[in-house]
């Protein structure tokens, strides 16, 4: 097992290889230690992958990735790897998403429910107050909250998570040998009892400012939907919703005082249609149909007599758990996407289940 690890470090720390090209190489050839035994000339055969990717694999350095797998152990880092089971499936969904995820802490890599909220740095006492107002009403639904640990609103998503007892992960650009910035150790160490801080990157990493996007992608891959509170019309959290959007997350901005620098993101948001308008958590619980309780299946349906084997499977399993998610039945039945999302279609179209917000199904009858 420690072996494998040590070659999926070395593997995500090949320069210029990055994560959809590692994946690759992966499903190609079984596992990460196979990579780093194969020969050149079958590695150039491997799509997308040509003579200077596999001469760099070449020269990867393993003792490095020795290091760090000491480090893991020592201080009792979580690991999760792509193709794990335990790996978040939220995020697995994307195309870029990481080989390998670091964290700390006590959380489910897979919850049942699970918002982003992002913001600017400068957040006033408005955006602030409504971080805390909103969660303390959605406490009650349990929901895990991710951000990125950043100064103003994330900080104040995190901080609210945590007086609501709600899990809460902080999605950060560097490894888990440092907390940045260093003022939210204490913040930290507190989410780390009911949530946790994870990353893409090794320890020692050196801080750099194209690590930021590419933390936001993962905070919007843990996501069912990432929340806009206050932002100006350039910035990460305008990346970070964009990316959202580009996996097919809902999106919701916060309005705020018009002229206000740090409405206009949030307000161009709107505009555009790329994010909906979020005026409190009833809005978030009605959207994403939280406000129908799962009740207790009070009457079963026969589908055995569909002509369509894949709607029978997607029947049941959508009786079985009421309002659920694409990701839920992607895993679930073990169709593929494309199985899957013209056999929900299909459906729809012949009146037999209900398309809701946040890509979400239930029984037409329910």
């Amino acid at each position: 097992m420690h072996e494998e690890l040590l070659y999926l470090i070395a593997l995500s720390r090949v320069h210029g290889l990055g994560p959809v090209k590692a994946k690759s190489l992966v499903k190609h050839l079984g596992s990460a230690q196979s990579v780093f035994r194969e020969k050149t000339k079958t590695l150039c055969a491997i799509p997308e992958i040509g003579r200077v990717t596999a001469e760099a694999l070449r020269n990867a350095n393993i003792k490095l990735a020795e290091k760090e797998v000491e480090y893991i152990l020592k201080e009792g880092i979580r690991v999760a790897s792509w193709s794990d089971t335990h790996y978040p499936e939220r995020l697995r969904q994307c195309d870029d998403s990481p080989l390998l995820l670091y964290a700390r802490g006590n959380f489910e890599w897979n919850p049942t429910k699970a918002i982003s909220i992002v913001g600017t740095r400068k957040a006033d006492q408005y955006g602030k107050h409504f971080c805390h107002t909103f969660l303390e009403v959605l406490s009650d639904f349990k929901p895990t909250i991710i951000s990125g640990l950043a100064h103003g609103i994330d900080a104040a998503a995190h901080s609210a998570a945590v007086e609501f007892r709600l899990p809460t992960v902080g999605c950060v650009a560097h490894g888990l040998d440092r907390i940045y910035p260093p003022i939210h150790k204490t913040l930290a160490s507190r989410m780390e009892m009911n949530g946790g801080i994870i990353t893409e990157f090794p320890s020692g990493t050196v801080i750099a400012p194209e690590m930021f996007p590419m933390r936001n992608r993962i905070i919007a891959g843990l996501s069912d939907c990432t929340i806009v509170v206050q932002t100006d019309v350039k910035g990460g959290s305008m990346i970070t919703a964009h990316i959202a959007q580009s996996y097919g997350r809902d999106v919701f901005a916060v309005p705020g005082r018009i002229g206000d620098q740090f409405s206009k993101g949030c307000h161009k948001l709107i505009k555009n249609n790329i994010a909906a308008i979020l005026t409190g958590a009833d809005d978030l619980i009605h959207y994403l149909h939280w406000d129908q309780p799962a009740v207790a299946k009070q009457i079963e349906l026969d589908f055995s007599n569909h002509h369509d084997p894949h709607a029978v499977v997607l029947l049941n399993a959508i009786q079985q758990n009421p309002n659920c998610s694409f990701d839920d039945l992607l895993v679930g039945t073990e169709l593929s996407w494309g199985l899957l999302n013209a056999a929900l279609l299909q459906l729809e179209f012949e009146g037999l289940i209900v398309g809701l917000p946040g890509k979400c199904y239930r029984l037409k009858h329910s």
